[in-house]
């Protein structure tokens, strides 16, 4: 079929595929589709390193180039494609501007996509880093994402930046291009260098191990994939939601502590629940209302300026994981805080 088309005494062009082109041979067409800009990187004047910032370096609102890692890509929805992309480094944390209270009817999300990753695919992914997701703005055309290469190192341009309920999001639009880049680049050589340096924030002294038994900490990405459904675990998180959050409702009707918290590091979100015990373990008892409240604020970031963001510290927990089916152990698995209790000037 040919891709001309008379229009009067003009003559316009239908759009094609461009897997279509090549039986178009001689004649005109106008092609739609995603710039991907393969080949080695031109040689620079040795600014690289400053035209490609890190993840641990960007800032919210920004339009910026990136040299990472593709994981893995994915369509979400109908025509929403996300790649996972990693560059070995930590992005900074956000404030949560979510309000306390809108946990129970808008949770804040564990991941930006709508599904979670099957555990198939997310025992693929590096347990230590943050793993930045990248949108394709709805005007680009998303025919040939299949195309893309799983495992290969790629320079993003003119990506832009942006923070969704705490979670960094990229964009890619019609004006961003995508380069595959060797190995030997000098900024891919430097990005898996410091992957090998898996560093973890100062925790605040707000919370302490009961028996303290100096356990390595360990990522949440790592508790999400570890190889056996039941263990134990030390991480360096932040408390970014708690429901209920009012200390009036911590109890339930037979006087025992429930309750979930979400918590955050730089590689992912979880639930975790406090309950009978570890709760009186967690908030030393059953103290007054006020302390209960004041414990609480330290934990989520909590200040006295009404409806302000927070700025969760970064706090020491003890995470055990469990099951609630035998019939889908990995299904229905769980985690739980236990062994800390909140301590310091509450």
């Amino acid at each position: 079929m040919s891709s001309r088309k008379r229009t009067g005494m003009r003559e316009g062009y239908e759009f094609m595929p461009i897997r279509d082109v090549g039986r178009s041979v001689g004649q005109k067409a106008k092609l739609i589709g995603v710039i991907l800009d393969f080949g080695f990187p031109k040689k620079s004047k040795g600014t690289d390193s400053s035209n490609f910032p890190m993840l641990r370096e960007i800032k919210e609102e920004t339009s910026v180039n990136l040299a990472c890692k593709i994981l893995h890509f994915c369509e979400t929805a109908k025509d929403e494609w996300i790649i996972f992309s990693w560059d070995g480094t930590n992005t900074p944390s956000n404030v949560i501007c979510s309000k306390l209270e809108e946990e129970i009817n808008c949770p804040l999300p564990l991941q930006l996509e709508p599904l979670p990753l099957s555990r198939e695919v997310l025992c693929t992914l590096p347990v230590a880093g943050s793993i930045l997701r990248i949108m394709f703005d709805k005007v680009v055309v998303k025919n040939h994402l299949h195309l893309l290469n799983v495992d290969k190192w790629v320079k993003f341009m003119n990506i832009h930046l942006k923070v969704v309920d705490g979670l960094w999001l990229g964009v890619f639009s019609p004006q961003s291009r995508l380069r595959y880049t060797p190995n030997e680049d000098s900024l891919i050589v430097e990005r898996q260098r410091l992957s090998d340096e898996q560093l973890f924030p100062k925790p605040l002294f707000i919370t302490e191990e009961v028996n303290q038994d100096h356990a390595t900490p360990v990522t949440l990405m790592t508790v999400l994939t570890h190889s056996k459904v039941t263990a134990k675990f030390k991480c360096v998180v932040r408390v970014v939601a708690a429901m209920p959050y009012l200390a009036k409702n911590l109890l339930s009707s037979i006087g025992k502590y429930r309750m979930q918290l979400t918590l955050e590091d730089s590689t992912a979100r979880v639930h975790a629940f406090v309950t009978g015990k570890d709760g009186e373990t967690l908030f030393d008892g059953y103290p007054s209302i006020d302390e209960l409240t004041r414990k609480l604020n330290r934990l989520l970031g909590v200040t006295g300026i009404k409806d302000a963001p927070r700025d969760p510290p970064w706090v020491s927990v003890c995470l055990k994981s469990y099951y609630v089916s035998k019939t889908d152990v990995w299904g229905s698995r769980n985690f739980k805080i236990f062994g800390i209790k909140i301590v310091g000037d509450t």
